[in-house]
């Protein structure tokens, strides 16, 4: 290789070495029929080390090594949420393999994966970082810094399920963008987000969004509990919140994570307008969004099934995160 491509610093040494490896392992295959490919790959890695230090080249090496190997993925909580893809990922997805969990329950947890068809270790979810490419984090808010805190550190990719539990650690958007690492949120139970994002391009003017869940769904959420609001012996609909959706994720952090996610997507949670109703007539977790820009006026409704394991959370949040996953791998994605 060429030394000359790379300014002689340590961090340029290891893109050298990167490549030098990369170079030998592939000899073979690309010698004769990509003599062109290699030396691009050479200055893609000196231009990522002029950007980063050694610790910080995880998002190009990860590229680069997929090419070759599945990307490794860890998750952080094995509930309704995690056990899904948990079990998804056992069976099979092509680029990727899981490498570990944790969980609360640590022998529940270690009998669980006993019936999967690889060996997983259960680890502390401090440790999911130092064993993965992709950490997914399941867990509840409560512990939602205890996963992203060292996944943000060594540079992994980053993809919460409890999107609402960011607000209370946005300084991992900048330490992300020390690491390299990526913060990559799931569409979770909402529809339209990309219609979103691609509004916020221009001018977006206006964004609601009306929440009706069973009463079940929303029992002890720390905003009914604060406020003594019964809603286990209802017989009517009956709205229970309306705010910010930045408001409603503290007094309901179980339940809206996706209001945060519209309001990241479109115009802020703290300008993102929410309503949350507890409706006894109802069997299904509906989400209805509407939104007013300069580009489009647009409505959207989804009714999503609960989870039997927590009806809190509906089932296609799993397959969400697991659709997620495979767009990191896919040759061609589809939407914004």
């Amino acid at each position: 290789m060429d030394r000359g491509l790379c300014p002689r610093d340590g961090g340029q040494r290891f893109a050298a070495d990167v490549h030098d490896g990369w170079c030998r392992a592939s000899a073979d295959r690309h010698r004769s029929s990509d003599s062109q490919w290699l030396p691009c790959v050479a200055q893609d890695l000196a231009t990522a080390a002029l950007r980063h230090e050694r610790h910080e080249l995880s998002q190009e090496f990860i590229l680069i090594r997929h090419h070759r190997n599945p990307l490794r993925v860890a998750i952080g909580g094995l509930g309704a949420i995690g056990r899904q893809v948990a079990q998804r990922l056992d069976a099979g997805i092509d680029g990727l393999i899981l490498v570990s969990v944790s969980a609360n329950h640590v022998e529940r947890a270690q009998h669980y994966v006993e019936a999967f068809n690889h060996s997983i270790p259960v680890l502390q979810l401090a440790e999911l970082a130092d064993t993965a490419d992709v950490v997914i984090e399941c867990a509840p808010a409560a512990v939602f810094g205890e996963v992203a805190e060292p996944a943000i550190a060594r540079g992994c990719i980053f993809i919460p399920s409890s999107i609402g539990a960011l607000l209370n650690h946005w300084h991992l958007i900048e330490a992300a963008q020390r690491s390299g690492a990526r913060i990559i949120a799931p569409s979770g139970a909402l529809l339209g987000l990309d219609a979103v994002r691609a509004a916020a391009e221009g001018t977006i003017h206006r964004v609601t969004m009306i929440t009706r869940k069973p009463p079940t769904g929303l029992a002890g959420s720390p905003y009914l509990l604060e406020n003594n609001i019964d809603v286990e012996n209802l017989t009517e609909p009956v709205r229970v919140f309306s705010g910010s959706a930045d408001e409603g994720i503290k007094g309901f952090p179980a339940n809206v994570n996706v209001a945060v996610a519209l309001g990241i997507a479109g115009i802020g949670p703290e300008r993102t307008e929410l309503e949350i109703w507890a409706d006894p007539t109802i069997d299904r977790n509906t989400h209805s969004i509407r939104v007013e820009a300069d580009s489009a006026r647009f409505e959207l409704k989804m009714e999503n099934i609960p989870s039997e394991e927590n009806p809190r959370t509906g089932r296609i949040v799993a397959l969400s995160v697991i659709a997620t996953l495979r767009r990191l791998v896919a040759t061609l994605t589809v939407g914004t």
